[in-house]
């Protein structure tokens, strides 16, 4: 699904292992870029204690709910890291699962029975202690067919969830060797008895207590001063002020009303950058802007006809003129070097206008080709289309834009017509990128994308436990998207967020935006 269409962008593309703070106005290309303290860096100090933690974010409504089943959105996805954990964390580097609720996991051969240890002593915020059976309950609410949980299609393949023993045993119908990942959705919060009683109470484990909601205004946070972990929560409070416009944002964060902002317009850098107590981040992740074409739909239904496309797009001047050099080449296929086991030794597809002429002749096509673009898409989504057309014009292809109107594009135009700009954002592995978008019988298939081979590759590395067999089946799969798929992926965009120079402990992760969701629990605030 797009992550546009349900409030999910800039949300689920995830970070690399790079960032930058950039404290002067850029000229053409990026300034030159000092990393922020944080994980790894060699400026990186012992923690402050103290403060209150006030963030400017886009992605909240009035309609959010603090029910983490129903949590979408950039503030509900930085709530409930604030509030909950989940059973499995991931490794901010590397992307690997880490413990956190469970201390371990083990598969059974087939990797089709998981068995998880549940950490003992810990103490949810209303004082009961954490059993496995409020872990079993959790993730049955999550996995029962009338739930409306964003996590439902996730655990779709869990037939059993049972307390054995003390230890948490899940079954599965087909081997998952990724589901201790899967355990890392923001969705899965562990909460007392599952949550059933009072799914907004917003009551878990996590390392500040809720104190105060009002959706699409502001959610506030006490710390918990009886968190079972030591090593983050360090500020007092934190505050979540919804600020869905990007000049209050700026405003704000170069006032000192609040210490960072999410999701900094790339044509606003230069300025923001002028500001004398801000540093902007950047960051890439998983996430990609692209065009679509749906494969079962003329004139694409012919590959030599999308080959032309995918040669006739000049992907450097999209990275460099639309977006403003902030993020890396995309190769047509949905998978980037964030991704564990990601492929390797791909050729990268260069724009090339003889090719795509050749393709275009065998294709036998004539007359315009209709593409469909809107601001709603990604950011420079039109500009990126406009580019597109001309570049595609040198290799005697004529393209015709329409820039369709941003209310109502992720339900008229995405999915619907056959030729669109798109966003999405990234997945925790691939697999969960592949079955959400390119397994023949998915809802969201909005590349018409349907191979039997490839649908059968999918579950056999599903459920292989050999990572280097693994990596060999996942790189055959890219190279069948690539080369035969309806997906024209110029660019995978980097994240611009920005924070005041009193904000310490910045942590890279290449698991999501805003730190994985964790900033919160993670940054402390200097003196």
């Amino acid at each position: 699904m797009s992550d546009f269409r349900n409030r999910m962008s800039l949300l689920n593309a995830q970070f690399s292992r790079r960032r930058f703070l950039q404290t002067t106005a850029l000229a053409g290309a990026a300034a030159a870029a000092v990393p922020l303290i944080g994980t790894g860096s060699a400026m990186a100090q012992t923690p402050q204690r103290g403060g209150n933690f006030r963030m400017g974010l886009s992605g909240g409504a009035t309609t959010d709910s603090l029910d983490p089943a129903l949590a979408s959105g950039t503030v509900a996805f930085v709530a409930c890291h604030c509030w909950g954990d989940t059973l499995v964390e991931s490794d901010p580097k590397t992307g690997e699962p880490l413990p956190s609720l469970a201390t371990s996991w083990s598969p059974s051969p087939d990797a089709k029975v998981w068995t998880f240890k549940i950490r003992d002593g810990v103490r949810f915020h209303d004082g009961s202690a954490m059993t496995v059976d409020d872990v079993v309950a959790t993730l049955k609410r999550h996995t029962d067919e009338n739930s409306k949980s964003g996590a439902l299609g996730l655990l779709g393949g869990v037939t059993a969830i049972e307390n054995t023993g003390g230890d948490l045993v899940v079954t599965l119908r087909e081997g998952d060797a990724d589901l201790p990942l899967t355990m890392t959705d923001y969705h899965l919060q562990i909460q007392p008895k599952g949550g059933v009683d009072n799914p907004t109470a917003a009551i878990g484990t996590g390392p500040y207590k809720l104190a105060s909601h009002q959706a699409g205004v502001r959610t506030t946070f006490e710390r918990n001063a009886d968190d079972w972990r030591d090593d983050r929560g360090f500020v007092d409070s934190v505050e979540l002020i919804v600020m869905n416009d990007s000049t209050a944002r700026m405003a704000a964060l170069s006032s000192g009303q609040v210490q960072f902002i999410n999701t900094v317009d790339p044509k606003t850098v230069n300025l923001l950058g002028r500001a004398p107590n801000v540093e902007v981040i950047q960051t890439s992740g998983k996430g990609f802007y692209s065009f679509l074409m749906h494969c079962d739909t003329a004139p694409f239904d012919n590959n030599d006809l999308r080959l032309a496309l995918k040669y006739a797009i000049d992907r450097e001047a999209i990275l460099q003129r639309a977006i403003g050099g902030f993020g890396t080449l995309g190769n047509d296929y949905p998978v980037n070097e964030n991704y564990l086991l990601a492929p390797e030794g791909i050729e990268q597809r260069a724009y090339d206008p003889d090719k795509a002429a050749f393709h275009y002749k065998q294709a036998g096509h004539e007359g315009p080709i209709l593409l469909r673009t809107s601001d709603a898409a990604f950011p420079g989504a039109v500009d990126a289309a406009v580019l597109f057309q001309q570049s595609a014009r040198a290799a005697g292809i004529t393209l015709d834009v329409r820039r369709e109107p941003a209310d109502g594009y992720w339900t008229n135009v995405w999915n619907v017509q056959p030729f669109s700009a798109s966003y999405w954002g990234g997945r925790p592995t691939q697999d969960l990128r592949y079955t959400t978008s390119y397994l023949s019988s998915a809802e969201w298939n909005d590349t018409r994308f349907k191979r039997e081979d490839f649908d059968a590759l999918l579950v056999k590395a599903r459920g292989e436990l050999d990572e280097a067999k693994r990596r060999t089946m996942y790189r055959d799969m890219a190279i069948m998207v690539r080369d035969e798929g309806g997906l024209i992926l110029p660019v995978f965009n980097d994240y611009l967020n920005a924070a005041s120079k009193t904000m310490r402990g910045w942590v890279d992760d290449i698991g999501n935006d805003l730190s994985n969701g964790r900033l919160a629990s993670r940054i402390w605030l200097e003196a």
